[in-house]
């Protein structure tokens, strides 16, 4: 992925005013020209106060190079204007233009009750090895389609394969009330950041194993939040056994097709669940972005070989985390 669309994920992804007021860049600067010049200074403090120092961003900022280029961004739109000068926007600015970059970040995104999930994540697309520590357009949309279908993962028990650092684990938890709720992933610094994710967001985790299939024996007394696991799981040494004890009613997966060697891998995970009872097969749902065709295809072609049946699930209608571009993005439904 290149710089500058890298960038634009930062600002997709960051609380920017455009998000909060609605408005694109050029029509932020149409409002300023038109408006007198007290209401010019008003509309910047108050994009100002509800993104860089809005109390989420304050308490877990954005990258340092994020934020210089917003705020510069901003200045230019209010110096464009013949509005006095607004001393809190350079206020704002003047601490950053030294800030050390740092390998890690926050990112917020903001649900629709107003409640935020929150994540660190690493600043590089691959970090110690691993594409794994960076939230990608898959789980975003896989999020929206869960949000708008929560009744899949109401009261069931879900198991998510390659969560990465948690994002639409997080969003399910959040607002779709999973009974359980299966983390899992293979890579120790991507378990080990997805693990501290999950608590920077308010929830409490049932106590972490190597063995996916501890922890599920007894049911869980009925709380105010689901219960919790993260297990460390391989998808070339995962055993059927290990499996089918998590009780998996729902598996989800996003953006895990990308690579001919891990799409084999995977595909040998999802045949284990073909054993099941046939009123014990999970639902299994897939979002992936088709950056090559051919890769498409050649999942396509080994679920077809494994014999498991798949369907595209329509589009999604909401538009909650920012895309100012959709990305090719589809959600298949396997069938088991």
């Amino acid at each position: 992925m290149a710089g500058s669309e890298l960038g634009l994920l930062f600002q997709q992804r960051f609380l920017a005013a455009r998000r909060l007021r609605g408005m694109p860049w050029a029509e932020l600067e149409q409002q300023l020209t038109a408006a007198p010049q007290r209401s010019q200074s008003s509309l910047l403090s108050d994009i100002l106060h509800q993104t860089v120092l809005h109390p989420l961003c304050v308490r877990f900022p954005p990258p340092a190079s994020y934020r210089r280029r917003f705020l510069t961004e901003l200045i230019k739109k209010h110096e464009s204007t013949a509005a006095d000068p607004l001393d809190e926007l350079y206020d704002a600015l003047a601490p950053i233009l030294n800030e050390e970059e740092s390998t890690r970040c926050y990112k917020s995104y903001l649900l629709p009750s107003g409640e935020a999930v929150t994540l660190s994540e690493s600043v590089a697309i691959i970090s110690q090895g691993t594409t794994g520590l960076i939230t990608w357009d898959a789980a975003l949309h896989l999020a929206e389609w869960a949000m708008e279908n929560p009744k899949v993962f109401t009261n069931r028990t879900v198991l998510e394969l390659g969560s990465g650092v948690g994002f639409t684990g997080l969003v399910i938890c959040k607002t779709c009330n999973p009974k359980t709720y299966v983390f899992s992933d293979c890579h120790h610094a991507v378990l080990k950041q997805l693990t501290e994710n999950i608590r920077l967001n308010g929830f409490t985790l049932e106590p972490e194993t190597t063995n996916p299939a501890q922890g599920q024996e007894a049911e869980g007394q009925e709380c105010q939040q689901p219960k919790l696991l993260v297990a460390e799981l391989d998808w070339r040494s995962v055993t059927e056994q290990q499996l089918l004890a998590l009780h998996a009613d729902v598996v989800i997966a996003a953006d895990v097709v990308y690579d001919p060697e891990v799409t084999l891998a995977l595909i040998g995970v999802l045949r284990k669940f073909s054993t099941s009872r046939a009123d014990r097969k999970p639902e299994i749902y897939v979002a992936l972005t088709v950056r090559n065709a051919d890769t498409y295809h050649v999942f396509q072609a080994e679920l077809d070989k494994a014999g498991i049946r798949w369907q595209i699930i329509p589009a999604h209608s909401s538009n909650i985390f920012l895309h100012d571009t959709q990305p090719n993005v589809t959600v298949l439904q396997l069938l088991v």
